[in-house]
């Protein structure tokens, strides 16, 4: 039998274009059209089934939620806010501490508003001031009911996806590019942080806790050759570390927010700089069972990785972990075993304040459409019924008793 803190934080995690549905003036839109990708069109229709979202998560014994703000909704032109879409996410905050669910807010996951997108959105030198603008009018609004912020979602998934693999919007491929918008991003959380903490100053507001989502990887070598071990170092340090060192040096971090899914196998066989950034093992080395994404399941790569955290000295809180799948008992036993490797990791040292599951419902999975199902709560997307898997069910009785049997 595990015990967890008593005052753990347990529930899951959505994210406003995901599920709300007819986010038309976010960059995202426009693309699926253009691309012929599936169209994320009504989603889940959150936006209007909030209430019953919360109602579910609060039934299975959650007390906290992880979602985000849609920057196209609150400033659909530039200069130019939607008071109408600030009040509709002031009473999305009210029904989650109306339901004793602690927000955990995120301010950009993913999604950029059109118009910021024209004038060439992350590369431009504008953009952290762009960015800040619409903090600021977030901040004032929902602030006095928020304690967690994370001011970006995996700004390494975000670059690469959009960057230098280009198949992202808005599809650029440019090591160039890539640097100038992992730059803009750091720029603009560090000058995020200091507003927030000043905004919350003014109020008189208790102080906030402040983070990133960061998306870390477990990555590790099949065979032990120099190319192997050197990639594996330089994936470490780009994809998991940089960013985070970066905002660390200027004191810009109140807890560390981890998003962990899985595993890369390296294995470099090929010449050149940029396979020691690509190429992956291919042999079927080291097998694990996989996701319907095909993407390996290593519980203990996240216990290895909270064990790195542990130099930062600050409180860790996963924001994300989950797996998609058709069969049920896969999610519980993913959630059950990388429970209990975070367990452990607490009982070794690191001071973990909290667990989001990804998702609360299921959703739009970006470039992948509607066919990935990651949610404890299923839903149909023809009648947008939501019916509570069994996996949650197993999970809301850990969240009530904070016990792993």
């Amino acid at each position: 039998m595990i015990n967890f803190p008593r005052e753990f934080l347990w529930g899951a995690a959505t994210s406003a274009y995901q599920v709300e549905g007819n986010n038309s003036n976010s960059d995202w839109w426009p693309w699926e059209e253009k691309t012929g990708k599936t169209r994320s069109a009504e989603a889940c229709r959150h936006y209007e089934l909030f209430r019953e979202d919360f109602d579910l998560a609060r039934s299975l014994n959650h007390n906290a939620h992880r979602l985000s703000v849609e920057w196209s909704r609150i400033e659909p032109q530039e200069g130019k806010f939607s008071e109408q879409e600030i009040k509709h996410y002031i009473e999305v905050i009210k029904a989650l501490k109306e339901r004793n669910l602690e927000p955990v807010v995120t301010l950009h996951h993913f999604t950029n508003p059109i118009w910021f997108q024209d004038f060439g959105g992350w590369l431009n030198k504008r953009s952290p001031e762009c960015f800040l603008r619409y903090v600021k009018k977030i901040v004032e609004a929902l602030g006095p009911d928020v304690h967690f912020w994370v001011t970006i979602n995996e700004p390494t998934v975000y670059i690469y996806e959009s960057y230098l693999l280009g198949v992202w919007p808005p599809q650029k491929k440019s090591v160039l590019c890539a640097k100038k918008v992992f730059d803009n991003l750091a720029k603009a959380h560090i000058k995020a942080y200091k507003l927030i903490n000043d905004i919350y100053k003014e109020k008189n507001l208790a102080k906030p806790a402040i983070s990133i989502a960061a998306h870390l990887q477990a990555f590790e070598y099949c065979r032990p050759t120099l190319r192997n071990k050197l990639s594996l170092y330089l994936r470490n340090k780009i994809f998991n570390s940089a960013f985070l060192e970066r905002i660390a040096r200027y004191k810009t971090l109140d807890f560390i927010g981890v998003n962990y899914y899985s595993r890369c196998l390296i294995d470099v066989r090929s010449p050149g700089i940029d396979k020691l950034f690509s190429q992956t093992c291919q042999n079927s080395c080291l097998p694990l069972k996989k996701n319907s994404m095909g993407w390996d399941i290593y519980p203990q790569g996240l216990y290895k990785l909270l064990l790195q955290l542990k130099r930062y000295n600050l409180p860790v809180f996963i924001l994300e972990n989950g797996i998609c799948t058709d069969d049920d008992n896969q999610r519980w036993d993913f959630i059950y075993e990388h429970l209990r490797q975070i367990s452990q990791a607490i009982r070794d040292g690191v001071n973990v304040i909290g667990y989001t599951y990804w998702a609360l419902i299921d959703n739009f999975e970006w470039d992948k459409g509607f066919d990935p199902r990651f949610g404890l709560i299923e839903v149909d997307y023809r009648s947008f019924k939501r019916t509570v898997r069994e996996s949650a069910k197993k999970f809301a009785k850990v969240c009530k008793t904070g016990v792993l049997e």
